[in-house]
């Protein structure tokens, strides 16, 4: 479906342009209550026993779901300090990766995986967008690495990557602007998430990433079509 739309967003005119724009958002799922003997087992791939014993109990369990921390900048404190340390926020469910085309902001490569995954591993796994009419790809530094950097290099894209922080050393004030830059572009693929977590309410309600992966392809053609209809109105304005 999701395929299909696109090949009639391409023949509406809408190709993938400009450069594409990496990045991934946590998406909710109801917490499990499981004992440490369970979770044991779920981190192995296998079945807790007393789940297998009760077939009932075990449709309702979601084992493809994993707990990650998500991190949130710290709010003012009430003297007006801000801390200098992020919050970390336990969080359970999957992660929707995706890749937007710079131009019109469209969704053309999206992938599902459980909260723990990995941002910068999606990267090598069929997110990037070999039909975008330009090579730039900008991410945040979750994705600098020294495997994508080769793997951009070998494919003939160019890395618009962030450059990550030197280890125990201050930022360089050049690469500190470069980022800045880099910031400007990258940043519109935040408003496809906001988009699709406040119009679309995307929440998962259903059990395993079978269906996870359902419910976020379907969210991204939604938001889509949403943007294909706002793209419209503009074109028939100008």
């Amino acid at each position: 479906m999701f395929n299909r739309f696109d090949a009639a967003l391409r023949n509406a005119g809408y190709l993938p342009m400009s450069g594409q724009i990496l990045d991934a958002t946590l998406v909710a799922a109801p917490k499990q209550r499981n004992t440490n003997e369970e979770k044991a087992d779920l981190l192995e791939g296998r079945i807790p026993q007393d789940w297998q014993d009760k077939p009932s109990k075990l449709s309702h369990k979601d084992r493809h779901a994993r707990w990650t921390l998500k991190f949130m900048k710290a709010k003012r404190q009430d003297d007006g300090t801000i801390p200098s340390t992020d919050l970390a926020i336990p969080f359970f469910g999957y992660k929707s990766h995706v890749s937007i085309d710079r131009k019109f902001r469209l969704i053309r490569k999206w992938k599902t995986t459980d909260a723990a995954a990995s941002d910068g591993a999606r990267l090598r796994e069929g997110l990037l967008d070999r039909s975008n009419t330009a090579s730039d790809v900008w991410a945040d530094t979750a994705y600098r690495s020294k495997a994508n950097e080769a793997f951009m290099e070998k494919h003939g894209f160019v890395s618009k990557v962030h450059r990550k922080k030197p280890y125990l050393k201050p930022m360089p004030r050049h690469i500190q602007k470069s980022n800045a830059g880099k910031s400007v572009i990258r940043s519109r693929v935040e408003h496809v998430f906001a988009d699709q977590k406040s119009q679309i309410g995307l929440f998962i309600r259903t059990v395993g990433i079978t269906r996870a992966t359902m419910r976020i392809g379907l969210a991204n053609i939604v938001y889509n079509m949403r943007r294909f209809l706002l793209l419209e109105r503009i074109n028939a304005i100008a």
